[in-house]
């Protein structure tokens, strides 16, 4: 098992900043890809970024490319989401999963992931 603890969530302003982490822990080198979605209420949950655990390059959603940047720390287990220029509608729950090796299908889809966070709270103030 891989159990995922996300932080850094809060309430903003528009135009600011935060960075959102995820700690993985447990069986980690089961796990292959690590992503991060995000649901408002009454949404699907949308896909954010991912990244690779063997790679450097982050794959991202087109409503935040360019403003968001995903990097990992591979000796901490920690995936980092640096979160720019936020605006309102990017007000949502932030949850990191894992993807195992056979993940299936493709990783900007829920169901690639086998390990899910509790998730953070991220609001955005006009």
């Amino acid at each position: 098992q891989v159990q995922l603890v996300e932080s850094g969530g809060g309430l903003v302003q528009a135009g600011d900043s935060l960075r959102l982490s995820c700690t993985a822990s447990g069986r980690t080198s089961s796990t292959y890809v690590m992503g991060w979605f995000r649901q408002a209420p009454g949404k699907d949950r949308e896909f954010v970024a991912a990244i690779f655990w063997s790679g450097s390059t982050a794959y991202y959603g087109d409503p935040v490319k360019g403003r968001f940047t995903l990097t990992r720390d591979n000796n901490k287990n920690t995936a980092y989401l640096q979160m720019n220029s936020l605006k309102p509608e990017d007000t949502a729950a932030y949850y990191c999963a894992a993807a195992k090796h056979d993940y299936s299908g493709t990783i900007r889809s829920v169901l690639a992931y086998t390990y899910w966070g509790q998730g953070t709270q991220v609001t955005v103030s006009s």
